[in-house]
C-alpha cells in the first residue's frame, strides 16, 4: 500500500488532490463508463424492430444498426429463446413476440391515460357482465393493450398483447372510421383486409360505434367506439367483447352500445376532451 495514501495531493492513490484513494474514485466516474457494448446493442435491436413496426429480416437489421449479420442473429436467437422475438414461418423474418408488448403493456398500466380509462373501463365490465378492451393502433393493426374482465364463467381467452389487422374486425374498423390515417398500412397488407364500402362507414358514423360477428373469431362479437384526446383525435378505442350469443344485435341496440359510447364520452373528457362526442364522431 502507497505510504502516502490518504496524503493531499498523492498523485498515485489519490484523486485531483482530494485525499480519495483511485481504488475508490470510479464511484464518481459517468456512468457511460460503464456501459456494456453488447448490452447496448441489444437494445438497439430492439429498438429497430419496434421502429421498423412488422418484419425485419436478418440483412435490413445488419443494415440499419450496421453490425453484422452473425451478431444480429446471435441477439435474436437470444431473443427469441426468450419469446421477446419471435421468426415468422416462410417469409425469413423476424417480429417482436408477446412478451415483449406484455411488457409495454405493464408499462403503460402507469401512463396517464391507460390509467384515467381503467376505472371507467371496470364500471361498464360491471354493468355489462362482458370484457372491456383498451386498444391502440399499430403500423395497420390494433393492439388489445387492457382489459377489465368479464364476471361470466364462460368468456372469451384473454386478448391482452394480441394484434388483428385493422381491417379485419370492428375492433379495427373503429380506427379506420375516425382515424382515416391508420388505413395507409393496409396498402401492404391486403391479405384478409374487408372491403369497407363509405356506405359502411357513413353508417357506423351515425350510431358511433362498431359492431360485427366472427371478426376477432368463430363466435365471439365485438362493439367498439373511439376515445378522443384534447384536439379531437382518436387516441384509443373501448371495446365490448363477449361470446355472440351473449352480444345479439338486440342487446346491442337495447343497451350495450349506449353503454360503451357514455363510458368512451366520459373517458374522452377525461383526456381532455371537452366538446361534444357524439357531434365529433358525426363530423
Amino acid at each position: 500500500m502507497c505510504k502516502e495514501a490518504g496524503q493531499r495531493g498523492c498523485p498515485r492513490c489519490s484523486a485531483k488532490g482530494n485525499g480519495m484513494p483511485r481504488a475508490l474514485e470510479t464511484r464518481r466516474r459517468p456512468s457511460k463508463d460503464y456501459a456494456i457494448h453488447s448490452v447496448e446493442k441489444a437494445f438497439d435491436l430492439l429498438e429497430a424492430m419496434c421502429e421498423g413496426g412488422g418484419e425485419l429480416r436478418i440483412s435490413e437489421l445488419s443494415q440499419r444498426l450496421e453490425m453484422d449479420k452473425t451478431n444480429v442473429f446471435r441477439l435474436l436467437s437470444t431473443f427469441e429463446n426468450r419469446g421477446y422475438v419471435e421468426r415468422v414461418d416462410g417469409s425469413g423474418g423476424y417480429r417482436l413476440g408477446l412478451p415483449a408488448y406484455a411488457m409495454a403493456q405493464k408499462l403503460l398500466s402507469h401512463m396517464g391515460l391507460l390509467r384515467k380509462a381503467r376505472p371507467a373501463m371496470a364500471r361498464l365490465a360491471r354493468l355489462s357482465g362482458e370484457a372491456v378492451y383498451f386498444m391502440a393502433p399499430r403500423m395497420g393493426e390494433v393492439l388489445f393493450l387492457d382489459v377489465a374482465d368479464s364476471s361470466h364463467q364462460v368468456k372469451v381467452v384473454s386478448l391482452v398483447g394480441r394484434c388483428f389487422a385493422l381491417g379485419t374486425s370492428a375492433a379495427g374498423q373503429v380506427f379506420r372510421v375516425f382515424a382515416p390515417n391508420t388505413d395507409r398500412p393496409l396498402a401492404n397488407k391486403a391479405q384478409g383486409v374487408m372491403e369497407f364500402p363509405e356506405e359502411n362507414r357513413t353508417k357506423i358514423r351515425q350510431s358511433g360505434y362498431c359492431y360485427n360477428e366472427n371478426g376477432i373469431d368463430e363466435g365471439v362479437s365485438l362493439l367498439s367506439a373511439p376515445l378522443f384526446g384534447a384536439e379531437g383525435e382518436v387516441v384509443a378505442a373501448l371495446a365490448v367483447l363477449g361470446p355472440s350469443y351473449r352480444l345479439p344485435r338486440e342487446r346491442i341496440d337495447g343497451d350495450l352500445a349506449p353503454q360503451l359510447l357514455e363510458t368512451a364520452r366520459g373517458i374522452s373528457t377525461s383526456l381532455g376532451y371537452h366538446r361534444d362526442y357524439m357531434l365529433r364522431i358525426a363530423s
